[in-house]
């Protein structure tokens, strides 16, 4: 079953295009994930898979309905976890899930029994009675997911679900993220940060100014692009001449980015002896990631 369908999806804001044609399928119980830099319409996407930003053109289907149709038939079966926190500063996590329950006519005692549950799955039970603003921005951000699930939606929207967290509250959220993808939810997910979709999603669409670059499985995509493994070699000019020159003759895809040389390789253990004749201050051999495909494909250089 196919969860979302877009085709020629377009979004303009005056002159500006923020979402340029693209075409994509969500399949139902993956998690799906728009990467790219800020600005390169994820967001804009979302939001319109959601209902929340008309669409200027293209075709959109989430869940069997056309978004431009029925908007309001779409938003009751998902939930959406906004880039922007907007829990109500007023009330406790317990009463921000009781209030937005209404919204969906959800009987004050199955709301209770949900709330219940869904706090003591975020790991926030001790703190419902809390004032909102004695919880860190990773309880927030629980706190968030715990609201979007509470209609018990068919499709969960996660725009930039991680950003401005430590290190041990963005791996409470993933945890609980795929907790959820094991339970059947599909997730759309949205970020800038490339080890994230690696740890989260089956599928990725790589975006950058409003256009996808490329969509697959992370493994394909990567082995596709970029090989199997890097290596990295910082330094002069010189340095980068004499490396190129032990390199010569070699079949290499490589690229320069300021004093770092890449290359691109399927094995570089046979690339390393020759290399630490050099001895370059900075050698790095690393597996190749979502991060290098990224950068491969949409430039290093922000006015790229």
């Amino acid at each position: 079953m196919t969860a979302i369908s877009a085709c020629r999806l377009t979004k303009r804001f005056g002159d500006r295009v923020a979402v340029d044609g693209v075409d994509f399928d969500v399949e139902a119980g993956e998690c799906f994930g728009l990467l790219g830099p800020n600005g390169a319409g994820k967001t804009t996407t979302v939001r319109m898979i959601h209902a929340f930003t008309p669409i200027t053109a293209g075709d959109l289907v989430v869940l069997g309905l056309r978004v431009d149709d029925e908007p309001v038939a779409v938003k009751r079966r998902l939930g959406v976890v906004p880039q922007e926190e907007n829990l109500d500063p007023d009330l406790t996590p317990w009463e921000n899930l009781m209030v937005f329950a209404r919204y969906f006519d959800i009987p004050r005692a199955e709301a209770r029994r949900r709330a219940a549950d869904l706090l003591e799955f975020v790991e926030l039970t001790s703190r419902a009675a809390s004032p909102l603003d004695e919880l860190s921005g990773g309880m927030k951000r629980r706190l968030l997911i715990a609201r979007a699930l509470l209609n018990q939606p068919e499709l969960l929207i996660l725009d930039e679900p991680t950003t401005g967290l430590d290190p041990q509250a963005r791996h409470l959220v993933w945890q609980r993220l795929r907790a959820l993808k094991a339970q059947g939810v599909t997730q759309v997910l949205t970020t800038h940060y490339m080890d994230e979709a690696a740890q989260l999603c089956d599928r990725v669409a790589l975006m950058d100014a409003g256009r996808i670059l490329r969509q697959g499985r992370p493994a394909d995509l990567i082995r596709a692009d970029v090989g199997e493994e890097v290596i990295e070699i910082r330094g002069d000019e010189a340095l980068h001449r004499a490396v190129l020159a032990v390199l010569d003759g070699k079949s290499l895809r490589w690229e320069r980015a300021g004093d770092t040389l890449y290359f691109y390789c399927t094995d570089g253990r046979e690339l390393l002896p020759a290399l630490s004749t050099l001895k370059p201050a900075h050698l790095l051999h690393r597996p190749a990631s979502l991060e290098d495909l990224f950068l491969k494909v949409a430039g290093r250089s922000l006015q790229e």
